[in-house]
């Protein structure tokens, strides 16, 4: 996966409350371009960091997800060397679904 530093990693950790949000009050609580949160909540959803919920199909109201909180938590590891970032992210998740920690 290929993240946008700062703003990706920002829009994550803006929804890691829990609570769902548009790309308008994102780029508000980010001061972001509007446009650039819109190209960028499509492309986060699509490597499953967040998911895009209703009322309705294209309200554009998006939520974090389960790997999304993973990223977030582990943005200081995104570019450090050695470290294969997405083996990382999924090592994290099984330990997850497994009901154990490795931190």
């Amino acid at each position: 996966m290929k993240l946008a530093v700062p703003t990706d990693f920002d829009i994550l950790e803006a929804l890691s409350d829990g609570r769902r949000n548009t790309a308008v009050n994102l780029s508000y609580i980010l001061d972001r371009n509007r446009s650039y949160i819109n190209t960028r909540l499509p492309i986060l959803a699509d490597y499953g960091l967040l998911d895009r919920v209703g009322p309705a199909p294209n309200s554009g109201l998006y939520e974090i997800t389960d790997k999304g909180r993973v990223v977030a938590g582990h943005r200081d590891q995104y570019r450090t060397e050695g470290v294969d970032f997405d083996d990382l992210v999924e090592s994290k998740l099984r330990a997850r679904s497994n009901g154990t920690t490795d931190e």
